[in-house]
């Protein structure tokens, strides 16, 4: 399926779709089981024209896992919830529970990892404002067994219903965006950008706008851990934009006669390098 909006708007990268699906394409890139791995790395090899798939065993790192709806993977996070809470946070070297596990891990966890694990990545202030989040995250057990980041253009709708389609847009691209998810619709707030994972941010996030009423798109990639991960793949300059299939589909629906044929957006668009 090609995209019409990915044309008006000048997008270097392919749209990704996102799918549930029973069986695995032959040649999709796919982490080592219990192998530690990015899901956004995944996701800007997909943009790139490939194919990746995860399973339950398969999903790169704790904050994956949740973020592709293999349920409450910070339970297997070491220490559980509450270590994974100070991770975020503070940090694990205060307290004694946090010091015991750092013991039982080791050297086998990695330099780089066991520095946060002990001193905290610093992205939440406190250990209870990190529960409090996994609170409000909506975590959810999905009923396939494998989740696929496809190249958009590579979906045929007669047969292949994603549940999420996310593009990698710059500034220009993502003002031009946020203006037609609002296009036709009341409202000025059709838009979000929530706190949370990159890969949570076109996963979970998305999948819980599609179940509301009125479904709006998630801004995502914000994630600094994440976008140091795809710096080398897709460069600097981007942020994803997620919708749920629905919302594409009307959004796609919007482009003719819409400010995308109109003067200032043509003019801008042609100024980029």
């Amino acid at each position: 399926m090609e995209s019409k909006i990915a044309g008006a708007v000048g997008l270097k990268y392919n749209p990704v779709a996102i799918l549930l699906a029973d069986e695995k394409p032959d040649n999709a890139l796919q982490f080592k089981k219990g192998k530690w791995g990015c899901v956004m790395f995944m996701f800007a090899n997909a943009a790139k024209g490939k194919t990746a798939a995860f399973d339950a065993q398969t999903y790169g790192c704790w904050g994956g896992g949740v973020g592709l709806g293999f349920g409450n993977t910070y339970l297997r996070f070491p220490g559980g919830v509450e270590c994974f809470a100070h991770f975020l946070s503070s940090g694990n070297a205060r307290w004694e529970r946090g010091r015991e596990v750092a013991k039982s891990v080791g050297d086998a966890a990695g330099k780089a990892f066991m520095e946060n694990f002990l001193e905290g990545e610093g992205y939440v202030k406190t250990p209870e404002l990190v529960e409090q989040w996994l609170g409000e995250i909506p975590m959810r057990e999905i009923q396939a067994g494998y989740v696929l980041f496809k190249p958009l253009s590579e979906i045929d709708p007669q047969r292949e219903k994603p549940e999420t389609v996310v593009f990698l847009a710059d500034p220009d691209q993502l003002s031009a965006l946020v203006i037609l998810a609002n296009y036709g619709r009341e409202g000025m707030e059709n838009v979000t950008i929530p706190w949370a994972a990159g890969c949570q941010t076109i996963g979970i996030l998305p999948y819980r706008e599609a179940k509301s009423g009125k479904p709006r798109a998630v801004v995502g990639l914000t994630d600094i851990s994440a976008r140091k991960y795809v710096r080398g793949l897709l460069g600097s300059e981007y942020l994803s934009f997620g919708m749920p299939w629905e919302m594409f589909l009307e959004m796609e629906g919007n482009v003719e006669g819409s400010f995308l044929e109109r003067q200032p957006w043509r003019s801008l668009l042609a100024s980029k390098p």
